[in-house]
C-alpha cells in the first residue's frame, strides 16, 4: 500500500484530496490499492492516464489491485467480474453494482485523487435506472426470476426503457443468490436477496411471485400462467433456468431423498442431516460442495460417483484425486465407479442404499446432484425451438427464431464465441448475467452480441477452485466462500474444456498450488488453478480478447506473458 500525506481538505469543501503517489511511482500498465483518508481506492495507470475507482469488488468484496488489468478494465481475482477503469462501470460479471469513481489530478509529478465526502463509506455504485414514462404502452415480459431475469430488467430501466416490465417465477421469492445453497445450507432465506422489493418499486419493475408459466402462443404473443390468466408482451424473455434431475429407482418416493434447489430444499437437507447418515449421489459440483458442507454436521457422509474420481470430466484425473482427498481428510467416503440400485426404507423413510457393486450404505438423508435439465415443457407445442436436450436455441444475441422473443440463462442453447459459435449449453451464474444484459440490449435495438468467457468456482473445505475458458457443457456451477478470516486457497478455471486431450501443470498439486492448462489441438482452451491468482483471470482476459494460447506458451517455463504479480 501506498504511503500517503495526511488526507487534507481540497479545493471543494465536498471533497477529500490526498497526494497519493508520485508519477514515477507507477508504470503505465500497473495498478494499486492506495488510501485516501481512511478509504481505499484502486489507482490505475493506463493507456498514458490515470483513474480512480473503488477497490473492492462489488460482488463479494475481492481486493482488485489483486486482480488482472487489461486496456481499460480490471478483472477481480476471484470470480471474474469486470469493471472500467474511467467509469467504473461493470462491464462483466457476476454481481450488479458498478464501483464509485474519484478525480485525480498531477500537479507537480505528484498524484492526488479526490473523494467526495459522500461516497466516503461507499464501497459499490448502483447505475442510474429509468423507470415507466406516461404514454409508453409496450410490454416486456420476463418468465424466470434468477439472474438473468434480473439483469436483463435492470438493463432495460439503465437503457431508459420506459414501458411495463414484469418478471414472473414460480419462487416463492424474488431473485436471490442461488449459489449459497450448496455451502450455507443454513442461511436465512430473505438474506441472499440480489435486491430488495423496494429496488423494484422504485423501478417500476412488477415483480409476480408464484406464478408458473404453462404455454405461449407466440402468434397471438401471450403467456398463460397455471392460475389460468394470461399475459400480452411485445417482448418477451424466456429465462425459466434448469431443474435439477431426479433419481429413478425404487424407493425415490421415499421421506428425506432430496433435491438441491430452493433455500426450502437447502434448510430442509442442513436440518435433517444434523448427527444422522447422509448418502449423496454424483461427486461433480453439486454434490461436492453439500458433502463438504455437511461433512461438519452429519454422523457420515458417503459420496457415490459413476466415475474413476470426482471431476473427472471437468476438472480432470488429478485435480479429482486431490479434491477427493481433501473430503476424505474430513471423514467423507467415496464409493467411485459405482451406482444406485435402490433406495430401503422404513415407515416410509429412507433407511438404506443398494449399490449397483452389492455394498449396503446406512441413509437417514439422501440427496441427488446427479445434473440438470432445461425448464422449457411449458415451450412444448410453442414456435419456439428447442434443442435435443430441450434447450431453446438462440443466436449470439440472444434472439430465438421467433420475432421478439428472447432467452437467457441455464435454459439455452447458445453459440459460444470462444469455440467458434458451436452450439453449448452452460449453466453458469456468471453467464447467466451476461446473457439477460445481451437480450436487453437486443430489445433496445443496440445489436451487441454476446462474448463473455465462461468462469466459474467451487469451494471445498475452505479451498476455492476456480475455472475459465470452454468448459464442459451442463455443469451446473454453484459458488462456495470460506467465512471471513478463514483459509481461501483458490482454484479457478477459464475456458471450455469440454474434449481436452492433454492438461498441462503448473507448481504441485499435491502441495495445493498449481495452475492447470487444458490443451486440444495445441490451443490452451480451458485453465483451472489452485492458490495461483490472478491466472486465470488473467487468462479470461487473453480470451475475451480474441487471443489464443498455445500449448508451447503453456509448456513454457517463462510465464510472463501471464503478467502475474
Amino acid at each position: 500500500m501506498a504511503e500517503l500525506n495526511p488526507a487534507k481538505e481540497g479545493c471543494q469543501e465536498d471533497e477529500i484530496t490526498g497526494m497519493v503517489c508520485l508519477e514515477s511511482d507507477l508504470k503505465d500498465g500497473e495498478m494499486r490499492e492506495v488510501e485516501v483518508g481512511s478509504h481505499k481506492v484502486l489507482l490505475v495507470r493506463s493507456e498514458g492516464g490515470y483513474s480512480a475507482v473503488g477497490n473492492l469488488c462489488t460482488h463479494y468484496g475481492a481486493s482488485l489491485s489483486k486482480g488482472a488489468l487489461s486496456g481499460s478494465r480490471v478483472r477481480c481475482p476471484w470470480h471474474g467480474a469486470c469493471f472500467n477503469i474511467k467509469t467504473g462501470d461493470i462491464e462483466e460479471y457476476p454481481g450488479l453494482d458498478s464501483l464509485p469513481c474519484h478525480k485525480v489530478k498531477i500537479e507537480n509529478s505528484k498524484v492526488f485523487v479526490s473523494i467526495n465526502k459522500k461516497d466516503l463509506e461507499k464501497t459499490r455504485r448502483v447505475k442510474e435506472m429509468g423507470c415507466r414514462v406516461a404514454g409508453d404502452s409496450s410490454t416486456v415480459l420476463i418468465i424466470g426470476g434468477g439472474p438473468a431475469a434480473l439483469v436483463c430488467a435492470e438493463t432495460l430501466r439503465q437503457g431508459s426503457y420506459g414501458g411495463r416490465i414484469i418478471m414472473a417465477t414460480k419462487e416463492e421469492l424474488p431473485p436471490y443468490d442461488r449459489t449459497k445453497l450448496s455451502k450455507a445450507m443454513n442461511v436465512k432465506a430473505d438474506s441472499i436477496l440480489l435486491r430488495q422489493l423496494d429496488f423494484y418499486q422504485s423501478c417500476d419493475i412488477e415483480v409476480w411471485l408464484r406464478r408458473e408459466a404453462v404455454s405461449v402462443n407466440t402468434d397471438e404473443k401471450t403467456v398463460t400462467f397455471q392460475d389460468s390468466s394470461v399475459q400480452h408482451y411485445d417482448q418477451l424473455l424466456i429465462a425459466t433456468g434448469s431443474r435439477p434431475r431426479e433419481v429413478t429407482c425404487p424407493g425415490a418416493d421415499l421421506d428425506n431423498v432430496t433435491l438441491l434447489r430452493t433455500p426450502e430444499d437447502s434448510s430442509r437437507i442442513h436440518q435433517a442431516a444434523l448427527g444422522k447418515n447422509v448418502v449423496i449421489l454424483g461427486t461433480s459440483f453439486i454434490g461436492m460442495e453439500v458433502a463438504s458442507y455437511l461433512s461438519a454436521t452429519a454422523t457420515s457422509v458417503s459420496l457415490i460417483g459413476n466415475s474413476v474420481v470426482p471431476y473427472q470430466n471437468t476438472l480432470g484425473t488429478e485435480i479429482g484425486r486431490v479434491a477427493r482427498k481433501m473430503l476424505e481428510e474430513k471423514n467423507v467416503k467415496f464409493y467411485m465407479e459405482d451406482g444406485v440400485t435402490e433406495l430401503r426404507g422404513e415407515n416410509g423413510k429412507v433407511k438404506q442404499v443398494l449399490l449397483k457393486s452389492g455394498k449396503i450404505l446406512p441413509a437417514d438423508v439422501f440427496v441427488t446432484g446427479i445434473g440438470v435439465q432445461p425448464n422449457s415443457a411449458f415451450l412444448k407445442g410453442s414456435t419456439v425451438a428447442l434443442d435435443s436436450t430441450g434447450a431453446v436455441i438462440v443466436d449470439k444475441f440472444m434472439q430465438t427464431g421467433v420475432p421478439g422473443v428472447f432467452a437467457a440463462g441455464d435454459v439455452t442453447s447458445f453459440p459460444l464465441s470462444l469455440r467458434k459459435d458451436k452450439m453449448v449449453n452452460i449453466g453458469h451464474w456468471q453467464l447467466a448475467h451476461a446473457h439477460g444484459r445481451i437480450a436487453a440490449l437486443n430489445m433496445l435495438k443496440k445489436r451487441v452480441g454476446l462474448n463473455s468467457v465462461p468462469f466459474f468456482w467451487t469451494m471445498l473445505m475452505g479451498k476455492s477452485f476456480r475455472y475459465a475458458g470452454r468448459v464442459s457443457a451442463g455443469v451446473f456451477s454453484s459458488f462456495l466462500y470460506g467465512k471471513p478470516g478463514s483459509e481461501l486457497s483458490c482454484v479457478c478455471i477459464a475456458g471450455y474444456g469440454k474434449g481436452h486431450t492433454e492438461v498441462i501443470m503448473k507448481g504441485k498439486v499435491e502441495e495445493m498450488k498449481f495452475l492447470a492448462f487444458y490443451i486440444k489441438e495445441d490451443v490452451v482452451v480451458a485453465v483451472a488453478s489452485l492458490n495461483f491468482d490472478p491466472s486465470v483471470s488473467q487468462v479470461a482476459e487473453v480470451m475475451a480478447s480474441g487471443s489464443t494460447i498455445s500449448k508451447a506458451q503453456a509448456k513454457s517455463d517463462d510465464m510472463s506473458w501471464l503478467k502475474l504479480p
